[in-house]
């Protein structure tokens, strides 16, 4: 029997393309192996049914951007390492096949504040990287504070406002009741310690918190937990 062998050599070996070219065909997800795609250039094969499909492309991976439903308590690179093709939402599984090539290189924009959960974005594509950093300051984050205590008198209209409280110079902000115990607030550009502090400064203490979105972009109803790509008509 013969040595299994690189599933880039053997595709050189049938359609007679250069290394270069056979590795974007598999990391691009044009190559099956007994008619399931295998998007690893050093997967090995033997008597295995190699095929190139229709349509392929020599062309490197275009950049994605994934919105994670990230639970609480995780750090940045957990986070990123949590995202796999498992975790995909179900309802975000048509249109796009992961592959491998879209979870590397991935950096973190706009994190959320510390111990929040929520939507946490991570991309590769550098434009994604440059407009969100560029209009940090004026993009608007929202979330939702779970919160307990009695907030004082005209509490909410302060946080409207903005004021100083113990020498801090406090932001105004959107905040409504979202229920009893709910705060909708939104920033933009929080500070990490921002929200605990507005809320502390009106009688409140901070259970939890969790962002929906950021600019123009909403989690939905994203599972936590699970991730979905940045979609093509979704602008920050």
């Amino acid at each position: 029997m013969s040595e299994p062998i690189r599933l880039s050599k053997r595709l050189i070996e049938l359609v007679g393309c250069s290394r270069r070219e056979a590795e974007l065909y598999i990391e691009g997800g044009w190559v099956t192996v007994d008619g399931e795609v295998v998007d690893e250039p050093q997967f090995k094969v033997d008597a295995h049914k190699v095929e190139l499909q229709a349509g392929a492309r020599a062309e490197a991976l275009e950049p994605v951007t994934l919105l994670l439903n990230q639970p609480a308590g995780l750090d940045i690179d957990s986070a990123c390492r949590s995202i796999t093709a498992s975790n995909l939402s179900e309802e975000h599984r048509y249109g796009r096949r992961p592959l491998k090539g879209h979870f590397a290189r991935q950096s973190c924009v706009a994190p959320l504040q510390p111990g929040a959960s929520g939507l946490q974005v991570f991309t590769q594509d550098w434009r994604v990287t440059r407009k969100v950093n560029a209009d940090l300051s004026k993009l608007e984050q929202e979330y939702i504070v779970e919160v307990s205590g009695q907030i004082i008198t005209h509490g909410l209209e302060r946080l409207n406002r903005g004021f100083n409280w113990k020498g801090n110079e406090l932001p105004k902000i959107k905040a409504s009741w979202q229920n009893e115990t709910r705060l909708r607030m939104v920033l933009k550009n929080p500070q990490p310690g921002l929200i605990a502090l507005l809320c502390t400064s009106v009688g409140l203490s901070v259970l939890s918190m969790r962002r929906i979105r950021l600019g123009g972009v909403a989690m939905s109803k994203l599972p936590l937990g699970q991730w979905r790509y940045l979609a093509s008509n979704e602008r920050f």
